[in-house]
């Protein structure tokens, strides 16, 4: 039987955002129980229809990590009470037919959505924001449990590096309960 992939999305292009460690913590979560790739979307340009069609090199990637994943796992930080443009670029691109004859990629695929953020929402506000999309789009989206890492600071070691402590326990729930809803799906 092949492996669940599970596709991270992280929505911050900062090499050692939260964000993105929260996502290495995840897959450090899910183990050998699937493949887990985090994207690397900063090479996607601005949503343009005029380049649309052919899509450019970086969204034809992009698009193949998620029509080969099983299931999407967003990341996201909170940008003034939102989610970053650059995860609204992606998924702008990721919403657009792929051809004429080829339907999106999303609609279908199952979502689960995390955040981690300096302040106190820890990213609800902006998660909340991403699943109204994500809905619109049709994905099936798994709402709890969702996971909000507040005072990101407070979880870090000496050398800045996330150390999940109080949210560790939910994040390991997410991970299963994730994996659980995927192959429900399948």
């Amino acid at each position: 039987m092949e492996k669940t992939k599970i596709l991270a999305i992280v929505g911050s292009l900062r090499k050692e955002s939260f964000n993105r460690q929260l996502a290495m913590a995840a897959q450090a979560a899910i183990g050998d129980k699937a493949e887990f790739e985090i994207l690397d979307f900063a090479d996607v340009p601005m949503m343009n229809q005029d380049n649309e069609f052919p899509a450019p090199i970086a969204v034809k990637k992009a698009r193949e990590k998620v029509k080969a994943a099983d299931g999407i796992w967003f990341f996201t930080p909170e940008y003034n009470h939102f989610f970053p443009g650059v995860l609204k670029n992606l998924i702008d691109w990721l919403s657009r037919p792929i051809s004429e004859s080829e339907p999106p990629l999303l609609a279908g695929k199952p979502a689960a959505i995390s955040g981690i953020s300096p302040g106190m929402s820890g990213t609800g506000i902006a998660q909340d924001h991403l699943v109204t999309l994500i809905s619109f789009l049709n994905m099936d989206v798994m709402n709890a449990p969702r996971l909000t890492v507040p005072n990101a600071m407070q979880q870090l070691d000496a050398q800045g590096k996330l150390q999940l402590t109080a949210s560790a326990p939910y994040l390991e729930k997410q991970a299963e309960s994730f994996l659980t809803f995927i192959q429900e799906h399948k």
